[in-house]
C-alpha cells in the first residue's frame, strides 16, 4: 500500500555547504523515495557557531539568522511542499515570524553555547509560540528539555527529534514520563528501529512521525525503515505523513 511520504525533520540551507544542502540538493537524496514535503529548518551553522562554546552574537551572525530563515519560506517547487521552521536563537527574534513559518527549532548539544533561558525574552517568545500554536522541535541536553516541557512551556506542543537520543536518551524520556504527555512528539530520524517499534509497543502511533536529519541521514533510507515496519497500514500512514499534517494543520493560522 502506498502512502503519501513527509519527512519531519530535514535541514536546509545555501550558507553552510559543509555538505552542500540546499532544496536541490535534499530531492536529489530523495529521488525515488515518494516524499513529496518535508519539515525543514536551517542548518545549525547558520544560526550559531556551533564550535565555539563561548560564541557571542554579532550583527553579522543576526544577519545570517535571518537570511537562513527567510530562504525557506521563500523556497517554491512544483513538486514538493517545504513547511519551514524558524529556527530560534538567543535575540529570541519572534517579531520575524510571518504566517508562512509553521513551527520552531529549537536545538543546542552539551558542547555548545547555550540558550540564555533566564532572559526574559526566552519567556516572551515562548509565549508569542504559544499563542501561536506552534510545535518546537526541541533538541537540547536532558535537564533543559526537562525544563523546558515541565515549566517553561507547559502544554507547547514539542517534537522530541531521534526519538530523544540526542536529548539524554529514549529512556530518559520514558523513565521521566515525557512520552506519555498529549503535547508531546516524536521523530524517527536516524532511531534504530528496534526503538521505533519499542516506542510504538508503548506510546501508540499518534504522536510519532518520519524524519530523515537530512543531510546527516539519507531521507531513501530513513524512508524505507519505516515501511519495512511490521506494522498495521493505518499505523505507517499515520507516521509517514498522517500525524504531522494533523500536527501543522492548526499551526500559526492567519
Amino acid at each position: 500500500m502506498r502512502h503519501e511520504i513527509i519527512d519531519a525533520h530535514a535541514h536546509c540551507g545555501i550558507q553552510d555547504t559543509f555538505p552542500s544542502q540546499a532544496l536541490e540538493d535534499y530531492l536529489e537524496y530523495a529521488c525515488g523515495s515518494g516524499i513529496t514535503a518535508a519539515v525543514m529548518f536551517a542548518p545549525v551553522m547558520e544560526i550559531y557557531d556551533r564550535y565555539d562554546y563561548d560564541f557571542e552574537d554579532s550583527p553579522q551572525w543576526k544577519k545570517r539568522r535571518q537570511e537562513a530563515n527567510r530562504y525557506l519560506v521563500e523556497l517554491e517547487h512544483p513538486d514538493f511542499k517545504v513547511f519551514p521552521f524558524f529556527f530560534i536563537w538567543n535575540d529570541f527574534a519572534v517579531e520575524e515570524l510571518t504566517p508562512r513559518y509553521k513551527g520552531i527549532k529549537w536545538h543546542r548539544h552539551g558542547d555548545e553555547p547555550h540558550y540564555h533561558y533566564e532572559d526574559p525574552r526566552c519567556a516572551a517568545a515562548i509565549e508569542e509560540i504559544r499563542r501561536r500554536n506552534m510545535p518546537v522541535t526541541l533538541e537540547e541536553e536532558l535537564h533543559f528539555t526537562l525544563r523546558f516541557i515541565q515549566e517553561m512551556a507547559v502544554g507547547v506542543r514539542v517534537i522530541v527529534p531521534h526519538c530523544g537520543l540526542l536529548n539524554g536518551g529514549y529512556e530518559a524520556m520514558c523513565r521521566h514520563g515525557i512520552w506519555t504527555l498529549p503535547n508531546i512528539y516524536a521523530d524517527t530520524s536516524l532511531v534504530p528501529s528496534s526503538i521505533v517499534e519499542d516506542y510504538l509497543k508503548h506510546y501508540g502511533s499518534e504522536r510519532i512521525m518520519f524524519g530523515s536529519d537530512f543531510p546527516f541521514g539519507n531521507p531513501r533510507a530513513e524512508a524505507k525503515k519505516i515501511q519495512a515496519l511490521r506494522i498495521a497500514e493505518d499505523e505507517r500512514g499515520a507516521i509517514l505523513s498522517g500525524n504531522v499534517k494533523r500536527l501543522l494543520a492548526d499551526s500559526n493560522l492567519p
